[in-house]
Parts: C-alpha cells; structure tokens; sequence
C-alpha cells in the first residue's frame, strides 16, 4: 500500500512538473512574441491608441525604408488591415483558450494538497490580475 501510495505521488508530481513546464512555455513564448514585436515595430508612447501606433510604425519604417510618400499612404490601410485581422481572430479563439485555461486549472486543482488549494487560488488570482493590467495597456 505504501509503494502505491509512493507512486501516486510521484505520478503527481510528474504531472505538476509538465504543467508548470507548460505554463512557463506559454509565459516565455508569449513574453518571446512581445519583445519580437516591440524590436519590429519599435515601442509606442504611453496611452497611445491604434492610430498613434499606426502613425509611430509608419514614421519607423519611413525613416528605416526610406519609404517614398506614396507608399506610406498605402501602408496605413494595410496595417489597419491587419490589426483588424489580429482582433478578430483574438476575439474568435478567444472562449477557446479560456475554457482551455479553465480546465487545465481544474486538473491543477485535483492534483493540489488541501493545504496547497488557497495558494494556488492565490496564485491564479495574481495571474489574472496581471493579464488583466497587461491588456489593458
């Protein structure tokens, strides 16, 4: 009984150890594409709004492309395109990978000690509360 007991936890602990490993590869990977797309397309001033983000890729690749006037006219249709592009297709996947992270959490959940369950309650709540600041910027 005690071998088996043994096992479980280890069988526990191997399934923790994949679900952080997982985790911390969506964070570095989601951090990974931020920094891309800050390098790319260069930093936005505070607060800006999708125009002034537009205005600030077009006047970087002006400047870095020596872009002639004509084709920044044709590059903010284009962008707003594709920001366009980007939205939608966050807003359709986006109950997708929310009952994703639910049920992931709920197999965290099961595998949590009684003592383990509020910190990782806690845990889950300053995530949230991260993502939440992180979108609203």
């Amino acid at each position: 009984m005690d071998t088996s007991s043994n096992n479980l936890r280890a069988k526990r602990k191997a399934v923790a150890l994949v679900l952080v490993v997982f985790v911390l590869g969506i964070a570095l990977g989601a951090l990974g594409a931020y920094v891309a797309g800050r390098r790319v397309w260069g930093a936005p001033t505070e607060g800006a709004s999708h125009r002034g983000k537009r205005a600030h890729i077009v006047e970087r690749m002006t400047r870095e492309l020596t872009l002639s006037p004509d084709q920044q006219k044709q590059l903010g249709p284009i962008l707003d395109d594709m920001q366009a592009k980007f939205r939608a297709l966050h807003e359709q996947i986006a109950p997708q990978a929310e009952q994703i992270r639910q049920e992931g959490r709920a197999r965290i959940r099961a595998l949590l000690t009684p003592e383990q369950e509020p910190k990782f309650e806690d845990f889950v709540r300053r995530f949230d509360e991260q993502k939440k600041k992180k979108n609203e910027q």
